[in-house]
């Protein structure tokens, strides 16, 4: 069974790897379901990923709080 997905909206590029690979922040349809956060790399058209993860938008409002609390400095 192939995977379907639709990258709806491309947020950010976080950082570019060997290849043009790219780690990207999407909002991502996969099989025809609401899209959700997505955090993967990214051959340059799109058509290749790697393994990533998929976050609702409460868990990404909960990310947000757990890094805004780490003291990065």
């Amino acid at each position: 069974m192939a995977i379907e997905y639709e990258i709806t909206e491309e947020i950010d590029v976080l950082s570019e790897l060997n290849g043009g690979w790219k780690k990207e922040l999407n909002l991502v349809s996969w099989n025809g379901r609401e899209p959700k956060y997505d955090l993967r790399d990214w051959n340059p058209t799109h058509e290749r990923m790697r393994k990533g993860i998929t976050l609702t938008v409460d868990e990404v409002v909960a990310l947000r709080d757990a890094l805004n609390r780490l003291d990065l400095d």
